[in-house]
This record gives C-alpha cells, sequence and structure tokens, in this order.
C-alpha cells in the first residue's frame, strides 16, 4: 500500500501548495496558515473522536476520513489496524493525519498493577516504569495518546472508578500525576516511543454522590481546591497534552458545558495549552442532564464551554455548521477548538511524520500478541512494591512448610489478574497464584487447590460479570453446588498445614459503572472462610480487590492478610514470593479502609471539627458512631513488614521559620528486626490555627527506604512556606504565621511531633 506522508516542505507542498510558504519548525504559523485552507466542514471534523466499531464500522469510517470529517479515532490497538486508516485521512483535501487514542491505564500489553496498587508503592521510579513501559508498548502498536492518568481523588470506596487512580490524598496522587504524564510522554511528544497523557476526569468525579458512578457531585469551591482541584493542576504543570473532561455535573453544571471549568480555571488561571477531549458521548448526555433541549443546543453549549473534541461524536458533526452559519457560535470558537487539536497533532510529530508510530507494514511485528514483547521483569519489580501486609500474627508469614493448601474463586483466574481497563493485555498471558506457587514449591512440595467458591452466587451479577469479560472470555461460574465446593475446599485444608484462601473481587466489580452498597466479601465466599477457619488451620488472606473493603470478619480471624489489589501480568509470582519469603512486602495504603460501609466517608486529612472525639476517653456529645468504633479499620499510610522499624523523635534545624526560609526535619530509621526490607516515612504538617478550618493532618513529605537488618539512616525532608499554604476563603493560596506541628510516621495514625512557628 502507497504510504502517503508529509515529510518537509517537499512533501507538504504536493499535499497543499499553500501550506509549502510555512515552515514545520514554526508551529503557530504552520498552524495558522493550515487554518485559513480549511473549509467549514473540514474544521469541525478535526473536532470528531470517531470510537471504532461502536461509533462506525471501519469501511464507512475510511470514507469519512478521506472526506476529511474525522480527527482522531480510539479503540484501534494495532499498526495493521491503524495504517489503512492513516492511508485514508492523508487521501483527504488536506492531508491532515489522524490521532489513535486508547485506554492505557496501567500497562498496555504487559500489565501492571491497578492504580491503587502502583500508589501502594510509595515509590515514583516504580511508577515512572509502569509508565514509560505502557507508552514504549503502545506507541509500538500505533498509539498517539492515552486517556490517562486518572487522578481523581476517590474517598467513597463504593465508587467502582476508586480502581483505576491513586487514592484519597491530594500529595500523594499529584506526585504520582507529575510522575505518569513524564513517563507516558518521554522526553519529547516527538519521540517513537512517547504517548500524549490526556489526564482525567476533569473534573472532581472521585466525589459523585453516594459513589455512584456518573452521579452529581455539589461541593464547596474551597474543598474543591484545596482537595480534589491540585492532581489536575499537577498533571497540567507537567505537561500533559490533553484533559479529559467528566461526566459528572459539578454544583449544578455538568462538566461538559462549563464554561468556568473550562475556560475560566483550565485555560485562563492554569495556563493549559492543549486540547480538551469529552468523555464518551458526554455531549449527547447533555440533555439527559437536562440543561440543553436538542442536541443543537447541546453542541452549542459544549463548544462555548471551550470542549474542543467531542468523543463518539454525532453533535459537533451534525449542528456545528448550522449554528456557525446562523451566527448562534462565532466562528471564532470553532477554530480555537480546531487550533488545539492540531497542535495536539503537531506536538506528536504527525506532520512531519504521519506514520510515525504506525511505521511499515514491513517492520510489523509478526505476532501481536508474541510473547517477547512482555516486559515481565518490568511488571515484577513494580508489582512487588505494590502489595500491602496488612495482618501477620504469630509471623504466620513468610510460609515455612511445602504443604500448603491453595483455595479460593481468585486463586487460579488468568483474567481477574488483569484488572479494570487492562488495554491489550491478555488473560492468559497472566501469572495465577496457583501456577506460581506450584512452581515456587516444585516437585517436592505439595500444593492442594480447591476453587471452594464462585465470586459470587448473585445470578445478576454474574450476567455483568460475564458481560465485562466479552473480550476475554473465561468461565467466571462453577457450576456445581455451593457445599459441594466447600467440602472440598475443607477436604484440602484439612491435608495441609496452612491454608492460602485467595478471595476479594473479580475485576467487573471494581470497574466504571460497579458501584456498590457494601464492601463485604460476597456471601459465597465469607461461607468459604467461615468453614476453612473451623478447621482450625493457619489462615492466610490473599486479597483482590479493586477497593478498599469490609475486613472486620478477616482482621479477627485471620492469621494473615496480604493486600494485591489486582497486581498485573506477573502478579501471581510476586504474590508468591512475599508468601515464601522472596521478599519483604513494603507496599503502604494510599486509601483508608473503612470498619463498615457506614463510615464512609473515612479519610486521614479531615477537616477539625468542634467536639472531636477522643480515643480513650468518653465519647458522649463528640462526633462518634455509638455502635462502632471510630477511625478506619486501616489509615492511610498503613503497611506491616517482615522486619521491624524503629522512629526517632523529629528533629528541627529550628523552631522559628521566617518567610521565604525552610527549616529541616530529620529523623533516625533503624531496621531492629531480622530481615531485610524498606519502608515509608511519612511527614504531616498541621497547622494549629488558621483563618478556615484545616485538616487534623496534611501529607506534605515521604521517603521510601531500605535498610538491612541491623541498619539505620537519617532521613531528612524540607519544610518552606510551600508546605503550609493552604486555600483561604477568598481561594488564595496562603501560608499564615502562627504554630505547626511537624507529624513523622510510617503510617498516619502512628506519629511523633514537635512544633514550630511560621512568623
Amino acid at each position: 500500500m502507497k504510504r502517503l506522508c508529509l515529510l518537509g516542505l517537499i512533501a507538504l507542498s504536493v499535499a497543499c501548495p499553500v501550506l509549502a510558504e510555512s515552515r514545520l519548525d514554526d508551529k503557530p504559523s504552520f498552524i495558522e496558515q493550515l487554518l485559513r485552507q480549511m473549509t467549514l466542514q473540514e474544521k469541525i471534523g478535526q473536532l470528531r473522536l470517531i470510537s471504532i466499531g461502536a461509533d462506525m464500522p471501519r469501511e464507512r469510517l475510511a470514507e469519512e476520513l478521506a472526506a476529511g470529517n474525522v480527527g482522531g479515532t480510539f479503540n484501534s490497538v494495532t499498526r495493521q489496524d491503524n495504517r489503512p486508516l492513516q492511508d485514508a485521512a492523508l487521501r483527504s483535501r488536506l492531508k491532515i493525519p489522524i490521532f489513535f487514542a486508547y485506554d492505557v491505564i496501567h500497562g498496555h500489553r504487559t500489565i501492571f498493577p491497578i492504580g491503587l496498587g502502583l500508589a501502594s508503592s510509595w515509590d515514583m521510579q516504580a511508577v515512572a516504569t509502569a509508565g514509560r513501559v505502557a507508552a514504549i508498548e503502545a506507541s509500538a502498536d500505533g498509539l498517539d495518546m492515552t486517556f490517562a492518568p486518572m487522578v481523581d481523588i476517590a474517598r467513597d470506596p463504593r465508587w467502582g472508578r476508586t480502581s483505576e487512580g491513586f487514592g484519597e490524598d491530594p500529595y500523594l496522587v499529584s506526585e504520582i500525576a507529575r510522575t505518569m504524564v513524564g513517563a507516558y510522554q518521554g522526553k519529547s511528544l516527538r519521540n517513537p516511543g512517547s504517548l500524549m497523557a490526556s489526564v482525567k476526569h476533569f473534573a472532581l468525579y472521585g466525589a459523585v454522590e453516594g459513589g455512584r458512578d456518573y452521579n452529581v457531585v455539589d461541593m464547596s469551591p474551597l474543598r474543591m481546591h484545596q482537595d480534589y482541584l491540585p492532581p489536575y493542576h499537577a498533571a497540567i504543570d507537567a505537561g500533559a497534552g490533553g484533559v479529559m473532561v467528566a461526566l459528572n455535573t459539578i454544583n449544578g453544571v455538568p462538566a461538559s458545558a462549563n464554561r468556568w471549568l473550562l475556560r475560566d480555571l483550565l485555560r485562563e488561571d492554569w495556563g493549559f495549552s492543549g486540547v480538551t477531549i469529552s468523555d464518551h458521548g458526554a455531549i449527547t448526555e447533555l440533555l439527559r442532564h437536562g440543561v440543553a433541549a436538542d442536541g443543537r443546543e447541546a453542541a452549542k453549549l459544549a463548544i462555548d464551554a471551550g470542549l474542543d473534541m467531542s468523543m463518539a461524536d454525532s453533535l459537533y458533526g451534525q449542528h456545528l455548521a448550522e449554528l456557525v452559519q446562523a451566527g448562534d457560535v462565532p466562528i471564532q470558537a470553532v477554530d480555537q477548538a480546531v487550533r488545539e487539536v492540531l497542535g495536539a497533532k503537531y506536538d506528536l510529530g504527525l506532520f512531519h511524520d504521519p506514520y510515525r508510530r504506525i511505521g511499515q507494514a514491513s517492520e510489523d511485528p509478526p505476532e501481536v500478541n508474541a510473547e517477547s514483547r512482555l516486559h515481565r521483569q518490568a511488571a515484577r519489580e513494580v508489582a512487588r512494591q505494590s502489595l500491602v501486609l496488612l495482618e501477620n500474627r504469630n509471623n504466620v508469614l513468610p510460609l515455612d512448610t511445602d504443604r500448603i493448601a491453595l483455595v479460593g474463586p481468585l486463586a487460579d483466574s488468568h483474567i481477574d489478574m488483569l484488572g479494570s481497563w487492562s488495554a491489550a493485555g491478555v488473560a492468559k498471558q497472566t501469572v495465577t497464584l496457583r501456577q506460581a506457587m506450584q512452581a515456587a514449591l516444585g516437585e517436592h512440595g505439595r500444593l492442594v487447590y480447591a476453587r471452594g467458591a464462585n465470586v459470587t452466587d448473585d445470578e445478576k451479577l454474574v450476567e455483568y460479570l460475564n458481560f465485562l469479560n466479552w473480550d476475554n472470555p473465561e468461565v467466571v461460574q462453577d457450576p456445581r453446588p455451593a457445599d459441594q465446593m466447600i467440602a472440598e475446599a475443607v477436604a484440602a485444608a484439612r491435608q495441609a498445614d496452612v491454608v492460602v484462601a485467595a478471595v476479594g473481587e473479580s475485576r467487573g466489580m471494581s470497574h466504571e459503572s460497579s458501584s456498590r452498597t457494601s464492601l463485604q466479601l460476597p456471601a459465597s465466599q465469607q461461607a468459604l472462610l467461615r468453614a476453612l477457619k473451623q478447621t482450625g488451620k493457619p489462615l492466610v488472606l490473599v486479597l483482590m480487590n479493586g477497593r478498599p473493603l469490609s475486613l472486620a470478619w478477616a482482621q479477627a480471624n485471620a492469621d494473615a492478610m496480604l493486600e494485591t489489589w489486582f497486581s498485573g501480568t506477573e502478579g501471581g509470582h510476586v504474590i508468591a514470593e512475599v508468601l515464601f519469603g522472596d521478599y519483604n512486602p513494603s507496599g503502604k495504603l494510599p486509601i483508608s479502609f473503612p470498619r463498615s460501609v457506614g463510615q464512609i466517608p473515612t479519610y486521614y486529612n479531615h477537616p477539625r471539627l468542634g467536639r472531636p472525639f477522643v480515643e480513650g476517653k468518653p465519647g458522649n456529645y463528640t462526633s462518634q458512631y455509638f455502635d462502632e468504633p471510630n477511625g478506619p479499620l486501616y489509615p492511610f499510610g498503613y503497611g506491616l513488614s517482615y522486619t521491624q522499624f524503629s522512629l526517632s523523635p523529629p528533629r528541627l534545624s529550628t523552631e522559628v521559620l521566617s518567610r521565604g526560609q525552610s527549616l529541616d526535619v530529620s529523623v533516625t530509621l533503624k531496621n531492629i528486626g531480622k530481615h531485610d526490607g524498606a519502608t515509608v516515612v511519612q511527614l504531616y504538617i498541621h497547622d494549629l490555627a488558621a483563618s478556615v478550618v484545616r485538616p487534623v493532618k496534611e501529607l506534605k513529605g515521604f521517603r521510601k527506604v531500605w535498610l538491612k537488618a541491623g541498619e539505620e539512616q537519617q532521613v531528612r525532608f524540607s519544610v518552606g512556606e510551600n508546605e503550609l499554604k493552604f486555600v483561604d476563603a477568598q481561594l488564595r493560596q496562603v501560608a499564615e504565621t502562627g504554630m505547626f506541628e511537624v507529624q513523622v510516621g510510617l503510617d498516619s495514625q502512628h506519629v511523633q511531633t514537635q512544633r514550630f512557628e511560621l512568623r
């Protein structure tokens, strides 16, 4: 097939003679020259982002591309599929290339731990590795853009998309946002191994009411600016080329029609100059929100608000031309949106070479899903750091026996190792826990396996999970009666010295549109665990899930609990390494685990109260639940190790901090146990008195430190005005004079303190 591309000025002059006047190395001039040559219909075409297959069959899409009616596509993930589409785009009058996008969230072909797992590493190098490998693999498949990172703050774990993000804390999520953008985009977006990051979901999607997906968000401006907006801003500051706009309303106005959000805040206040993209079908949904009477008004609201590209578009294509011709939408609004789209393509290097990431047919891999294309070692190294040890009574872990019963519906489930939004990951290329433990034990050990239960026996939920697994079909249900499966698991347990139970959620239970009213393990698995407990054998729970679960029974009855989230392609090997002691777990929770769903929201940096509950004191007339202990079951920043660490009280370089200066906070961390290992030293700041109510504490720094047994190390932090700033009642970033408390610990609850004054 003939390769059409705009390589340099010679090719440009052939494609469109007028563009020969504009130099490719002068971005503004090039885009303005191109814009002047475009018809209104061609401009509108650039604002349409089409889903391949779902929105438009390939045959029709090729016709639309050749007519210049499409700006980009998504859901096509191989060079062989993308090449003919680019060919079609370059048959259009102006030969403007399209870009190819996809949801590359936690890996592309090699799947890394889900977002909560990556955040549990508290290791920005591990996070960067996941993002960089994903970019290399996705760009090698011809992709130009990813709808990631997902940086929505999540404080209600009922929300299914909690699994995609990085937890509850603005500081930690912002650090990861910066890291992921840099990893995806690399040193230059023109490099073949780069992907443009389109940060999502702008904005406040994680705060949907009741944790129910697509629900409304009603939030004070102060909380918005202090807690929920910082991660998006961090991604923009890191250079994210795109922003995906959220599906929710914000204080009564849908994000897709929210001029304040997209023009005033994003463009004017934050200086964003990239492309904004609606979420799937969001402009059409303005009718169902009730802010648009018809498709024409919906298109007008969106373009007026500053929404550049319409994902899964129908309304821009149908109505923008007539809106402009009628004078209801100024042509300048359309032109500005087109500038952003063309600018993104320019930054991606597509005008220099439309086949930059697609390459030539002779360069295509012989097998799309070839094992050689995976980065297994990187996946293992990252996943190791994502596992969080929640309990370990009597040091039952690491396992010191070779007679083990492995039970549970997730012990041998390839597809559930992937987690939600697993891009081009192939289920059968994952390593399950059963496979890995059998390999680790070898011929001399004995692993007795029994499924024991289905993930759930709820027929409606099973039907939904099967729907979500259409692209990776695998048997979800064992048809045998529940009591027969439990009996088999109990028999397996009686043959072993210890029981390892892999329980939790199917990946589809922590997914878009998978909100839950309960955080309990499904009834089928609860019955299995109670039966296993009755055997009297030590019980080790391996949790696989995409949200915090209510684990009160498990905490009271299990001998050990290991939170593994959905740990990806190499997940089984990594879990086995930790169970057998080949790797010492070092993960820390990026989100609090409530005792029950009734405690939601439970997050560590909650505002101070006039009548706070104080542990150990009478609770009458204080903020409490009288029927359950206050506070989380497992707090933010929590995670155990096979060794023990001691931390000295913090030492301050000064007790008085002047504006423009900084003070040093130092602590001595010592490994006082018998194993080498790593932990995370966490720095929190507490503002004792301010002009608005402030949180009880806020994370402002962390260091992951690896120490040999008996080794110690001094850990230092620097605290200046930036660490003390907050949003005041006038929405200004200020650092007010007064007393502050430094808190340092290995989780958010158990801290040691020192005070200083800002003058």
